[in-house]
């Protein structure tokens, strides 16, 4: 049995599946954050979502078969698991890099949404109404309560 085969078999079926299943937790759990940042715009919000969804299928499966190759030749089922531990690895940090960045980039145009929102007021002003009562304020008579 040549184990860098199976190496690749093993290292390609769980990274695939470990793509898919984080894009689609991802896309699922994304959407309602992403109707936020694009103010209630459902139809923009999908079609972003979509795209971050195939761009993180291009980049994620192009880095996993980038890194399909292995250095040297695998010769026991030790050697097998520690290659496969490593790119395994490496390929989730990989896909935790790309999330966090995504969310990140995200964040920072939904903050700008906050603040333009918070700096709009909620009703357009319509004209100075000057102060009813023009004399100057004086405390009571007496001082402070209570002396």
């Amino acid at each position: 049995m040549d184990f860098n085969v199976v190496g690749y078999i093993v290292y390609l079926v769980v990274s695939v599946a470990l793509t898919v299943w984080v894009a689609r937790t991802l896309s699922r759990n994304g959407r309602i954050f992403l109707a936020d940042v694009m103010h209630g715009n459902e139809k923009l919000a999908d079609a972003v979502n979509h795209l971050l969804v195939v761009g993180f299928y291009l980049v994620n499966l192009g880095f996993v078969a980038l890194y399909l190759r292995v250095a040297e030749n695998i010769g026991d089922t030790r050697g097998l698991f520690d290659a496969l531990s490593v790119k395994l690895g490496v390929v989730l940090l990989v896909l935790g890099v790309l999330h966090l960045g995504n969310v990140y980039v995200l964040n920072k145009i939904r903050r700008r949404g906050v603040m333009e929102r918070e700096t709009t007021p909620p009703v357009e002003p319509r004209g100075w109404l000057p102060p009813a009562d023009k004399t100057p304020w004086t405390p009571p008579a007496g001082g402070p309560a209570g002396a």
